[in-house]
């Protein structure tokens, strides 16, 4: 893996912008091509083959957490529980989630798994692969995304109520708002009748006990770049549970135990031979050298990174009152002052692509960049 400095492509804003892609900077720059990572062949195998491996060992710890009913851990509601053992056992669709690898020293180490609302996705699936087109097309990119996005839409139709798929997401949120039209308009291309609704639009009808969009049409299925967390805090939220339509939510109510951090001291107790997983705690004091995480986070916040008792790096922010886990330190490679983190996208069951998050420091926060890579 090799970071390279390169001239950016004439007019790349432009270019960027004919996609669709309007949030490439704000008060610092987002989308960076001013480099790139150059990958082996044998290292793009080894992310994917471990991004295939940590999906199913997911799978399994969301069976253990359902089996031996662990919800306090992850700050889950009785009153929710029954949602999110129904959406398991009935198999509600779920579509895609994001890795967070550290990959050094031909290691990958996950960090956390984005399995709820990640973001970056059309950056990765688009973006960077046109940016490719133009910059070595006769390279290759360790991306399927877009396309694998389609086919799975196609074969969730299946799964879907009859009736539209909604697409929501809140509102005034650039960036939200262009990862929740990308994925509406794969289900497009797979056929699908789509519909945009924002959240702080969607109303309840307490006499049918239904969820209506705008036009007052039930809403029977719902794609939502907006977290469970969330979710379960709003009053509208609250009424899922009664809804008449059962209407299927993507992603599905047991992706909430996944999207919690507290599902890493789990898969380290269930399965701590695995060579991808570092040592991770819900107690304090069993590690020397860890990362302090919130249960709950975002955007690299509440994160404290400890060696030998000392702080190395400390972010503030809002989060922690739910609790906290304690994972090993495995800090993310040095290149010239730049940290890369790996995000590898699993989508339909199977590793799809990655993208490269790049910060000046050990925590990859919202002034991280998006750079592209190739294969060598």
């Amino acid at each position: 893996m090799k970071r390279i400095t390169t001239t950016p492509r004439n007019n790349w804003q432009s270019a960027v912008e004919e996609l669709g892609f309007g949030f490439h900077t704000t008060d610092v720059p987002y989308w960076d091509e001013s480099v790139y990572y150059e990958m082996e062949m044998d290292e793009i195998l080894l992310i994917e083959k471990a991004t295939a491996e940590l999906w199913e060992l997911c799978l399994g710890a969301v069976q253990h957490v359902i089996d031996n009913g662990l919800y306090e851990k992850f700050g889950i509601p009785d009153w929710i529980v029954p949602q999110v053992e129904k959406s398991w056992t009935e198999d509600h669709p779920a579509i895609y989630g994001r890795f967070d690898l550290c990959y050094k020293n031909g290691q990958v180490k996950l960090l956390e798994f984005n399995a709820d609302t990640p973001t970056s996705l059309y950056e990765a699936g688009i973006v960077q692969w046109f940016w490719l087109q133009d910059f070595a097309k006769n390279n290759d990119q360790f991306n399927s995304i877009h396309e694998k996005l389609i086919a799975y839409w196609k074969y969730l139709q299946n799964y879907l109520n009859p009736g539209t798929l909604h697409f929501s997401c809140l509102k005034e949120t650039l960036e939200d708002l262009t990862n929740t039209e990308y994925m509406r308009d794969c289900a497009i291309q797979a056929g699908l009748d789509t519909k945009l609704v924002f959240i702080d639009d969607i109303g309840w009808d307490d006499d049918t006990k239904q969820f209506l969009d705008l036009e007052n049409q039930p809403i029977q299925n719902i794609f939502k770049l907006y977290p469970w967390e969330w979710l379960l805090k709003d009053a509208f939220g609250q009424q899922i549970p009664e809804d008449s339509n059962r209407a299927f939510w993507i992603e599905p109510a047991w992706k909430m135990i996944l999207s919690n951090k507290a599902i890493l001291p789990i898969l380290w107790e269930l399965y701590p031979d695995c060579p991808y997983l570092l040592p991770a705690y819900f107690e304090e004091g069993k590690l020397a050298d860890y990362v302090k995480k919130p249960i709950f986070s975002r955007e690299g916040a509440n994160i404290d990174l400890v060696m030998k008792n000392l702080s190395l790096q400390k972010t503030e922010g809002i989060y922690g009152a739910e609790g906290f886990i304690y994972q090993e330190l495995f800090t993310l490679p040095n290149f010239s002052g730049h940290y890369p983190v790996i995000g590898s996208w699993i989508i339909g069951q199977e590793p799809a692509g990655m993208g490269i998050r790049e910060a000046d420091n050990l925590v990859t926060d919202n002034l991280s960049r998006f750079v592209p890579h190739l294969i060598k």
